[in-house]
Formats: structure tokens, C-alpha cells, sequence
């Protein structure tokens, strides 16, 4: 997925512009400049094609300020890692010393740049003003209002004009994309590396070390796999270093390509408030996860009955995502690696498993003869049909007279008959419910 970033100096109105284009309200909009410290992201959809949206602080070029230099570096962060770049300008200030800073900044950086002319909130031609903006040198302005939405259609024409060509993943369309995902420091580089026996990423017990996220080629038999080997995310809180931002989202958008995410929890300290966000991440995606339990061979004084107990306690902690395995390994040693590879595989097979729409019907007349649907008020919920609309996750939508009867009970009650009937334990899976004529 490409990556587009807004910059701007302070209060031109990015954030306005960026929640406009991700239709939702995301940044904080104020007119205090300097309300966006950090960069905001977000998935972005313009004509069927997707791509990562970063909201970034305003760029001072030339002050002596702690947070105004530092969101200078964050947008700099931005604009290197960013397949395209939209600088947006305020049309009732007209061009500022500023803007040609900035201007200058980002002709020096090579990336394509799109120039924003925004607050133009009249329709039809635009205001003489306009025209001052051709000095930046950056090419045809485009004249928008984030607050009303106009030219923002024509601006992100703009920007997929001159955005490079995504490249095509190098590798076979049948392999398995494993994201490796957990907090820094838990082992992810150690059990790639472990993998593909090599030192592909670097190991070091300094927490961040992996900046980017890697992907290796591993074949076993005749499966093949691609690890993506992410940089840890830490609480936001805890993200102090500027470039640490810009890896988290890396991790995530490695999570959005990964067909299976293996999240890793250290043994040594066990779960953390951070472990569950981490996962949670994936599970919201509605991506497959195997648990996997790293540096089990230095949990000390180990008994029989260590694993039995410690599995007890993880699938309260990881009770939203009940259907993950978990899995004991040492990346160190490769003590149940290969089992960690079969849970891999099983998961993926699932998810992607699809079920016919007779075979589906049969179980939904078995399932409600054998526990009645529910009724409220002499009304009783009928459900008439079910099929399969999509895979990866498996998602059914069910049919029915009146949704409000359907009850959080009795939809637990028909996912459990799903997953057992068709062995779909081991997925997350999506019931959308219907009525009739919908």
C-alpha cells in the first residue's frame, strides 16, 4: 500500500483536509497551530484504490521552539517515507516566506509533490490570489476547501497522476504472508532469523532495533511462507523517538498484508496491557493469529503442570480472541518451531475455507430445532436462509424477519454450531445479519 502524507506549515487546514478525504473525524481540528503534534494515519479509498493517508504538524522552517522543531522532524519523517506528498497553502494569506521554505524542502526531497490551495470556499473561478501560488514552482496548484469538500476529487486525481506505480509483491501468489507482530524486545528478529538461518534482521536486546518491517522467503516441503519481521509497537505513551512513529506504522500495515499474524509474547514476563493491544490490532482486522509463547526455555522451575497453568491464564487474558492457539517456542532454540509452522498453516486454511450454501441451510435447521430461536412480546425470530458471502474471514449473513430479535446470545449460539460443524475453530469468522428484502 502507498503512502501519501500532508504537510504544510501551521494552521492551513491538513487536518480539516485529511478528515474530509478519510471521511471520518480523526485529527483534531483547531485553529491553535500546533494542534497536530504527531502524524495521524489512516486507511484512504479514492476509486477502488486504497491507500495510507499521514496527517502531519505543521512544519516550521526556521524556529527555535522544542515542539515546533520537533513536529519539523516528524513531517520531515513523513515526507521521506511517503510515495507522494500533498503541500497544502491558504489562499486568505496568499503565499508566506514559509511556503517557499517549505516549498524549497520538499523540491530538494525529489518526491512528486501535489500543491493544495485550500480555505478557496467559492465556487466557480478562483479568487486572482490564486494565481500567486505558480511562484512555489511546484507545478498547477488545485484549488480546494476541506471544509466543503470542493477540488478534493480533483486533488486526488492529482496525486494518483503522479504517484509512482505500485509495485507488484516479488514473490508466489500462493505463499502465506506471516506478519511477526509484538511489543520490542520479545524475540520476533530472533525467531525469523532462527527461520531462515540467516542473520537476515538484526538481533540486538536494545528494544527497537528493527525499524522496517522485512520480508523473508522461507519454503518447507512444498509450502512456502513470506515473514514479515515488524518493529515492535510500544504504547504511544512510550513512542519517544521520532522515526519509532513512523515503525509502528509499518507494523500495522504489515498486519493489513499478512494473510497470518504470529504474536509474540515474552514467557519471562507474561502478558501485558500492550500484549492485548497488539493483538487486538489483528483480531479488529479479522486476520488468523497464532500465540507464540517466546523464550520458554528461560522460564525457570518449570513443573509438569507450568504450561498447563500458564495456558490457563493467557486464554483469559486473550479471552476476545478465543479461537487463537497458542504455542510454547524458544526462537533461541527452535523448540516447537515446527509446530508453530502446522498452527500457521491450519489457521490459513481456515480462514480462507468456504462452506456451501446447502450444507450451511442444513446445519441452520438442525441448530434451531435443537434450541429454539428466541421471543419477545408473543414475536418469535424466524431465520430463514443462510449463505457465505466471503472468506478471509469466512462471513456469513443470515437471513431473518427481525434483526432486533436476533440477540447477542443466540448469535454466539450459531457461530459456536458453525465452528463446530465445520471445524472453524481456529478463525476469527463475521455473522451479518439480514432481514428479508434487504
Amino acid at each position: 500500500m502507498q503512502l501519501v502524507a500532508i504537510v504544510g506549515r501551521p494552521n492551513v487546514g491538513k487536518s480539516t483536509l485529511f478528515n474530509k478525504l478519510v471521511g471520518k473525524r480523526l485529527s483534531i481540528v483547531d485553529d491553535t497551530p500546533g494542534v497536530t503534534r504527531d502524524r495521524i494515519y489512516s486507511r484512504c479509498e479514492w476509486l477502488d484504490r486504497e491507500f495510507m493517508l499521514i496527517d502531519t504538524g505543521g512544519i516550521e522552517p526556521k524556529t527555535d521552539d522544542i515542539i515546533l522543531a520537533q513536529m519539523r522532524e516528524q513531517a520531515m519523517l513523513a515526507i521521506e517515507s511517503a510515495d507522494c506528498i500533498i503541500f497544502v497553502t491558504d489562499i486568505t494569506t496568499g503565499v508566506t516566506a514559509n511556503d517557499s521554505d517549505v516549498a524549497a524542502m520538499l523540491t530538494k526531497s525529489g518526491k512528486p509533490v501535489v500543491l493544495a490551495v485550500n480555505k478557496d470556499d467559492s465556487v466557480g473561478e478562483p479568487p486572482p490570489e490564486f494565481y500567486e501560488f505558480y511562484n512555489l514552482g511546484l507545478g498547477d496548484p488545485i484549488s480546494v476547501s476541506a471544509v466543503h469538500g470542493h477540488g478534493t476529487g480533483d486533488l486526488l486525481e492529482a496525486v494518483f497522476e503522479k504517484m509512482p506505480p505500485e509495485e507488484a509483491e516479488p514473490y508466489d501468489e500462493d505463499a502465506i504472508k506471516v506478519a511477526v507482530i509484538g511489543k520490542p524486545n520479545v524475540g520476533k528478529s530472533s525467531l525469523v532469523n532462527h527461520i531462515t538461518g540467516t542473520e537476515r534482521s538484526i538481533v540486538s536486546d536494545i528494544a527497537g532495533t528493527t525499524r522496517d518491517a522485512v520480508d523473508s522467503e522461507v519454503v518447507r516441503g512444498e509450502d512456502k511462507y513470506i515473514f514479515i519481521d515488524t518493529a515492535g509497537m510500544r504504547r504511544k505513551a512510550k513512542v519517544t523517538e521520532n522515526i519509532e512513529h513512523f515503525s509502528v506504522l509499518r507494523a500495522l500495515m504489515a498486519v493489513d498484508r499478512a494473510d497470518v499474524c504470529v504474536v509474540i509474547i515474552d514467557a519471562t514476563v507474561g502478558f501485558t496491557e500492550q500484549d492485548s493491544k497488539v493483538a487486538g490490532y489483528a483480531h479488529d482486522k479479522g486476520k488468523p493469529c497464532v500465540i507464540a509463547v517466546n523464550k520458554w526455555d528461560a522460564v525457570e522451575d518449570k513443573t509438569d503442570k507450568t504450561m498447563q497453568e500458564f495456558t490457563k491464564k493467557l486464554e483469559n487474558d486473550f479471552s476476545f480472541m478465543s479461537y487463537a492457539p497458542f504455542v510454547f517456542i524458544s526462537a533461541k532454540t527452535g523448540q516447537r518451531v515446527d509446530k508453530m509452522f502446522t498452527l500457521i498453516k491450519q489457521v490459513h486454511e481456515q480462514h480462507s475455507r468456504r462452506i456451501s450454501t446447502g450444507v450451511l441451510n442444513d446445519m441452520l435447521s438442525y441448530a434451531t430445532s435443537r434450541v429454539q430461536p428466541p421471543s419477545d412480546k408473543g414475536k418469535r425470530l424466524k431465520l430463514y436462509y443462510m449463505t457465505q458471502a466471503s472468506t478471509n474471514p469466512p462471513n456469513f449473513v443470515i437471513f431473518c424477519n427481525n434483526k432486533e430479535l436476533f440477540h447477542y446470545s443466540y448469535q454466539r449460539y450459531i457461530e459456536n454450531q458453525i465452528r463446530e460443524t465445520f471445524g472453524l475453530d481456529r478463525t476469527p469468522i463475521k455473522l451479518s445479519i439480514r432481514e428479508r428484502g434487504e
